[in-house]
């Protein structure tokens, strides 16, 4: 008679394990992502004409993956910063041209990818494009990746000009021969932007804005982009041709970690 209530204490055990287990993921589940305060929007709402290509959405970006946070290739900003740049890409259509972004507001969870991803020295798939001459012990000391990002306070963007008509970039396939982003135009990931004397997020000094070495078409394309948006309000951040801050920002000081999806923003869109 002592063997039966063994195994019943041993069932009523196994039973408990299993919905603890169930109610510790149901609790999971439940947990409500961040949310956007209401002054963020969808860059598409103020300005549709603007492109959008969110290449940490994809794997054509340093890491070599889709990145963490990005549900959707989603250009979302804080509202003043929208519309400051449909003014800029009001002016631009006007020239023919048309801005495109590269990324826009970007969450804690995705710079925290990035650490992760420079942290691990074997992780070398895309040296070949976005960091050739750059030893990967050195992204930090050279202020390549940081534990923040301007981007997830929500005003500032990596983006572009495009000539018009504006023809799509081809979808990159992971695997395929890298190029490195300072070659000539003609040899590099063919992105339907204007020369800039680089690729977006090439981590090399000639991606300084300034960099005395970048002459001709390719300043003069570099400067019609600074001169653009320095008009209207943007910060250019030195290091980066691609990289502007809206200023004065609503959140100098917060850094915002919900998704990019629609479904973060409080307001329909």
């Amino acid at each position: 008679m002592t063997r039966f209530p063994v195994a019943v204490r041993a069932l009523v055990t196994a039973i408990a394990a299993v919905l603890a287990v169930a109610s510790a993921s149901a609790t999971a589940r439940a947990t409500p992502e961040p949310k956007a305060p209401g002054n963020f929007v969808a860059l598409r709402t103020v300005d549709p004409t603007i492109l959008q290509e969110i290449r940490y959405f994809t794997a054509h970006n340093f890491v070599g993956e889709p990145v963490d946070g990005y549900r959707q290739p989603l250009c979302i900003l804080t509202r003043p910063a929208a519309e400051a740049l449909h003014k800029a890409q009001t002016k631009l259509l006007r020239k023919g041209y048309t801005l495109k972004v590269y990324d826009c507001y970007r969450p804690q969870r995705a710079v925290d990818h990035f650490v992760r991803w420079a942290k691990d020295l074997d992780d070398q798939r895309m040296k070949a494009e976005f960091y050739p001459q750059v030893d990967k012990t050195r992204l930090f000391t050279d202020g390549y990746i940081a534990e923040k990002s301007g981007h997830s306070r929500g005003s500032t963007m990596d983006l572009t000009i495009v000539r018009l008509p504006a023809w799509p970039t081809r979808p990159f396939v992971p695997g395929e021969p890298l190029v490195s982003c300072h070659a000539p135009k003609a040899e590099r990931f063919p992105d339907n932007s204007v020369d800039m004397g680089t690729g977006f997020d090439c981590f090399d000094t000639l991606a300084h804005t300034d960099d005395p070495r970048i002459a001709g078409e390719q300043r003069a394309n570099r400067q019609l982009l600074k001169g653009t948006l320095e008009a209207l309000g943007f910060v250019n951040l030195a290091e980066e041709w691609w990289h502007y801050t809206y200023k004065p920002e609503p959140y100098p000081d917060t850094y915002f970690d919900f998704p990019v999806s629609l479904k973060s923003l409080t307001k329909s869109h």
